[in-house]
């Protein structure tokens, strides 16, 4: 039987992989709980997607990355050479493909020009959530001082603008932040 608790962070360090202890409120560990939150909230949000629609296989794609990602924040430097791409190392690739899918969706709707109101409906308020913790994530990502090869920022900077692209497209009419006002956005189908 695997047991969930190991008790080697009782002294609070924890384990990175391929080796090496740090302690638990370690930037590279604050960095990595940000995005193990914001992969949480991506689930809260598809949860609330119809199973098998578009925007769920979407998220469940974004929360197999972050894996991905996690893994490469949870290496130390000296040990990032381990790391597989696509697997455990964040590539220019993934990258592009969170592009593509900004400018796929983006294309379906008219974006609006001012700040919008979140809120509309519980889908893209949770993508607009996660969102937000994935930004909190990237800023964390730059304290830990990530290698600076690395495309872990990048990614989680166009995920960012991919959640909010998301949330713009899952609401259909967006409440302007100016005088309250709304403005069609061309419908949200999942």
């Amino acid at each position: 039987m695997v047991k969930v608790y190991t008790r080697t962070g009782d002294d609070g360090t924890t384990g990175l992989l391929y080796g090496g202890r740090v302690p638990k409120d370690s930037a590279q560990i604050e960095a990595n709980g940000a995005v193990d939150e914001a992969q949480a909230v991506i689930g809260v949000a598809r949860a609330e997607a119809e199973r098998g629609s578009e925007l769920d296989e979407m998220l469940v794609k974004l929360e197999r990355d972050l894996w991905v990602l996690m893994a490469e924040v949870a290496t130390s430097p000296g040990n990032r050479h381990k790391l597989s791409a696509g697997t455990s190392l964040v590539t220019a690739g993934m990258v592009e493909e969170l592009e593509g899918l900004i400018d796929s969706v983006s294309s379906r709707f008219e974006m609006p020009k001012e700040f919008v109101v979140p809120g509309q409906a519980r889908l893209p308020a949770l993508l607009d959530q996660a969102r937000t913790v994935v930004r909190r994530a990237e800023r964390l990502v730059v304290s830990a001082g990530m290698d600076p090869e690395s495309y872990v920022g990048r990614y989680l900077n166009r995920l960012s603008d991919l959640l909010w692209t998301l949330a713009r497209w899952q609401e259909g009419e967006h409440l302007l932040a100016k005088q309250g006002r709304v403005a069609r956005g061309g419908g949200g189908g999942a």
